[in-house]
């Protein structure tokens, strides 16, 4: 009887820790506001990347973002994607360094960028991504740090504006941080326009290689056209000179 006992005291202790761990199994991750590149994010060159913003509450919606720029790493390119439902507005702001672009010099950069839902902006269990291009990318750290604010169609605001400290454990409510890539060696960072404008040079001389190509193979052909039908005539005089002769 006491054996039985202890295997079902056995039992229930396993069935409880088995119940507690599906519990935090099922316990859903804390969900942030993040950027992510699409692609690479190499230093000295061009990204677009998005910024991913879930919403985290049962009873209200995401109706403005809110994602300000680094001011020690000041970007002279920012240009924020359309996106249907959503107004944007840019914030540019003077720099106290003027920074050099494509033999320009530049004298504000964005500071700010907002979105703002027009209708029912992001409901409840569903995310949204905010793609953004921007560069030059800086040379001289690892790293971007994006401090951004998401409010709520409560009035709620909350602020990822928390800097992750090396060696640390994940604040609360960690700033969007864009990891920064070495960049690729003997490769000039250009702009997404010079960069198409480059892609597209090779193509036009495919084409004009093919074309080429097409040339030289019409104009063999016709040669031999006529070397045929050179021949053709010439053997049609022959046997026609056989011919009187026999008769």
């Amino acid at each position: 009887m006491k054996a039985i006992t202890r295997r079902t005291s056995r039992l229930v202790t396993v069935g409880a820790l088995a119940g507690t761990a599906v519990l935090a199994v099922s316990v859903p991750a804390f969900a942030h506001v993040t950027v992510q590149p699409e692609g690479a994010a190499a230093k000295g060159g061009y990204a677009v990347v998005d910024f991913k913003v879930p919403n985290e509450r049962d009873n209200a919606s995401t109706t403005k973002l809110e994602v300000n720029f680094p001011a020690d790493h000041p970007l002279a390119s920012v240009m924020p994607q359309p996106i249907d439902g959503w107004k944007i507005q840019v914030t540019k702001s003077a720099l106290a360094k003027p920074l050099e672009m494509h033999g320009k010099k530049i004298t504000e950069a964005v500071t700010k960028v907002t979105w703002t839902a027009d209708g029912k902006g992001i409901e409840p269990g569903y995310f949204q991504k905010f793609p953004v291009s921007l560069g030059a990318l800086p040379e001289d750290t690892d790293q971007l740090v994006f401090k951004a604010l998401q409010t709520y169609s409560n009035k709620e605001v909350v602020r990822w504006i928390e800097v992750q400290q090396k060696g640390q454990e994940e604040p609360d409510n960690p700033a969007p941080t864009l990891q920064l890539t070495a960049a690729a060696d003997g490769h000039d960072a250009a702009a997404p326009d010079a960069t198409a404008a480059a892609d597209a040079k090779p193509a036009a001389q495919s084409t004009a290689s093919a074309k080429s190509g097409t040339d030289t193979t019409a104009r063999v052909l016709g040669v031999v056209g006529i070397v045929v039908g050179a021949a053709g005539v010439a053997y049609g005089v022959f046997a026609g000179r056989r011919r009187t002769t026999a008769a």
